[in-house]
């Protein structure tokens, strides 16, 4: 018979993940407004805030929450695919803040950036888990 692996959340994790996902989409959309208001260089400048502002606030909450995960077994993070993933996370805020801080936009090309926030931002954190590989670490089942 299979042995069932079972983990738990630190609940003040899982509230600070999502407190930090609040203030990075506020802040991200305020860049947003700024960015639409301004041209040029100025422009650049508050895309690359906004873009990063909304990246690494999507990535910290990814993370934070992935911690507030407990497993009974070693759970080790994979750095270069870390440091990945952010790049990552900051490219596709940066793609969505450009696409909805344009001046004239249809609503069709609002929503296509809505979309790729969407599918983007939980493949930017996923596969960057690794376990021990001991044989007393490699259940046949996860529960949570």
């Amino acid at each position: 018979m299979a042995k069932a692996m079972i983990g738990h959340y630190d609940h003040r994790l899982v509230a600070l993940s999502v407190l930090i996902a609040v203030f990075a989409s506020y802040t991200a959309l305020d860049l947003a407004g700024r960015t639409t208001a301004a041209s040029g260089r100025v422009r650049l400048t508050w895309l690359a805030g906004g873009a990063t502002a909304m990246g690494v606030g999507i990535w910290s909450m990814h993370y934070i929450g992935m911690l507030a995960f407990s497993l009974p077994v070693l759970v080790l993070y994979d750095w270069p695919m870390v440091l990945l993933s952010l790049m990552a996370a900051v490219f596709a805020a940066a793609v969505a803040l450009f696409v909805v801080s344009r001046k004239k936009m249809a609503g069709l090309g609002r929503w296509r950036a809505v979309q790729l926030w969407a599918v983007a931002s939980p493949r930017c954190t996923t596969p960057v888990w690794r376990r021990c590989g001991c044989p007393q670490c490699v259940p046949t089942t996860y529960r949570s």
